[in-house]
């Protein structure tokens, strides 16, 4: 009777909690059965549990020995964490979870894969050796009150990459990288060499190239001149080894908190530190964004392996000849990629590599493949067509429902990102925050060469106007814009002239904005000329918030 009330109700997509539980429903109703109906976990990726929607942003380190991946770590935290080993020599032979908690320890791998509030469950598939190698370190920090961070083994070179570990290793790190919301690879400067093992870690990897940023770590070790050189040799090897067309984000400096061998280049790893940090820090609040993002790649591959498995299961013989059929079968597998290709109109991008899938293949039994079934292909069509983008929507309210604006992760190296208070905050004293908390007025410094300039531009009762200003302002070559935000800063009484005093804070604006430094949008207090301050002149304390508003870049 009420059968339309029903109807009705299927055309609107559900309405969610929030975005992380709207991902569990709609993983375990609507991908989930695709993926058990062809086989997915067996060939590419363990079964999702609520543990992997709920875990916190992940970042994994990976690199060759000695390339400070533990060092880096112990920068992060600004302490050291139970059982860290730092070493020139291969230290780190294990994969270490390290994570938050108020009561500090270790725990070992295979007391980690059984906790279900953990989402390392499913990696006990690599066995015993692998778990033998595996341990978290829980660490009383704030820094890891909202982020996890994974220390690698340093991948070998030479003689010794050719030890076997025992387990999968390249199978590891594909696990946690699918996981992962930052993977960053550390280089040596002083010693920069992509081994074998670290090549094949790296392709590994390329399905995730948009989490990847490069580290070139220890940069100091060597001079300008041999730094200019290392960079451009490892930008012409990461382009051979991720084979994309975009260049690789590569950051270069020195994470550890020893002195710098080559301070030459201090300003640059500061500069580079900071977009790092930036980055870092905006993980938290794209977590639930990055875990659509996933959700989505896997629902695509989902679709393909379905495509895959049932095109092989159609071609099979019912009786004989079905080993010979199934051989025949994995050799022509790309050309049954290509056929699935141009009926189902799938990018060849969503395709896993031929080489993989056939080797996989082989251990399977082609006649208890399922055939297709479109039902199960709708209903995941519908899902990346209605839910995903219900979710999609919902995201910003999330992020509303948190402090608006205010980076999730705190201390340890992160509280140099927003340093206001001590005198070696990033950019602190320089460009538009010179002359914050001196006596004098910074201005001062240059005034003799400023009121010359204004003396040489007839000024009419103390001030000049705006055109003869711009004569003199459009010597310095900044474009319009600049230059009219700048005399807007200057004006500072807003009556359309320049007295001395507002002139020479245009000209000190400028010199700061040609050296490179950014022109926020309010005058900071310290830079408002003394005699037209409320205060009769005097500079009060130096606040955290003179800086504030956007910058001009």
């Amino acid at each position: 009777m009420f059968s339309f009330l029903s109807k009705n109700r299927s055309k609107n997509p559900e309405v969610f909690e929030n975005v992380v539980e709207g991902l569990k429903i709609v993983y375990n109703k609507k991908l989930l059965p695709l993926e058990q109906a062809y086989n997915f976990h067996e060939f590419h990726s363990p079964t999702l549990t609520n543990a992997d929607f709920e875990a916190k942003p992940m970042i994994l380190l990976i690199g060759q020995y000695s390339t400070g991946k533990t060092t880096f770590i112990k920068y992060l935290l600004e302490r050291d964490f139970p059982g860290i080993r730092i070493g020139p020599e291969p230290t780190t032979d294990s994969f270490v979870v390290v994570k938050y908690d108020e009561r500090e320890g270790v725990i070992p791998g295979n007391a980690l894969v059984v906790d279900p509030k953990n989402q390392f469950k499913t990696l006990a598939k690599f066995g015993n050796n692998f778990l033998t190698k595996f341990q978290c370190s829980q660490v009383n920090s704030s820094v890891l009150k909202h982020i996890t961070i994974i220390d690698t083994p340093g991948i070998l070179a030479g003689d010794k990459q050719r030890i076997d570990r025992g387990y999968d290793f390249a199978g590891v790190i594909e696990w946690f990288a699918e996981r992962a919301d930052r993977i960053i690879i550390l280089f040596d400067a002083h010693k920069l060499d992509i081994s074998d093992e670290l090549r094949r870690s790296i392709e590994t990897l390329r399905r995730h190239d948009d989490k990847i940023h490069i580290v070139l770590n220890k940069a100091d070790m060597i001079d300008h001149q041999q730094l200019m050189r290392v960079y451009g040799a490892l930008m012409w090897s990461l382009g051979k080894i991720l084979q994309t067309p975009e260049v690789a984000h590569v950051y270069v400096g020195s994470f550890w908190d020893q002195p710098f061998r080559f301070d030459l280049n201090r300003k640059l790893f500061e500069d580079e530190e900071q977009d790092l940090f930036k980055d870092l820090q905006s993980l938290p609040r794209n977590a639930a964004l990055r875990k659509l993002n996933d959700l989505i790649k896997r629902a695509r591959l989902a679709k393909v392996q379905a495509y895959i498995i049932s095109a092989l299961r159609k071609d099979m013989p019912n009786m004989f000849g079905k080993e010979a059929k199934k051989k025949d079968l994995i050799k022509k597998l790309d050309e049954i990629y290509k056929q699935i290709q141009r009926e189902y109109q799938i990018s060849p991008g969503d395709f896993p590599k031929v080489e993989k899938m056939q080797e996989l293949l082989q251990h399977h039994d082609f006649t208890k493949f399922q055939q297709l079934r479109p039902r199960l292909i709708e209903v995941v069509d519908k899902m990346l067509a209605e839910d995903i983008a219900h979710l999609m929507q919902q995201i910003p309210r999330d992020d509303e429902a948190r402090v608006s604006g205010a980076p999730l992760l705190k201390g340890g190296a992160f509280d140099g990102v927003k340093d206001t208070i001590s005198p070696f905050g990033y950019k602190r004293g320089e460009g538009i925050d010179a002359g914050q908390g001196e006596p004098d007025w910074i201005v001062n410094k240059e005034r003799h060469k400023y009121d010359a300039t204004f003396s040489s531009l007839n000024p009419v009762d103390g001030k000049v106007t705006g055109a003869n200003a711009k004569a003199e302002m459009v010597k310095s070559k900044l474009p319009n814009s600049v230059l009219g935000k700048i005399w807007k800063l200057s004006d500072v009484d807003k009556d359309g002239f320049l007295d001395a005093d507002e002139f020479a804070l245009a000209m000190h604006l400028i010199s700061v904005k040609v050296s490179g430094y950014d022109i926020p949008s309010e005058l900071p207090e310290h830079l408002i000329p003394p005699r037209k301050r409320g205060d009769g002149g005097a500079l009060s304390p130096a606040r955290s918030d003179t800086m504030g508003g956007e910058a001009e870049s």
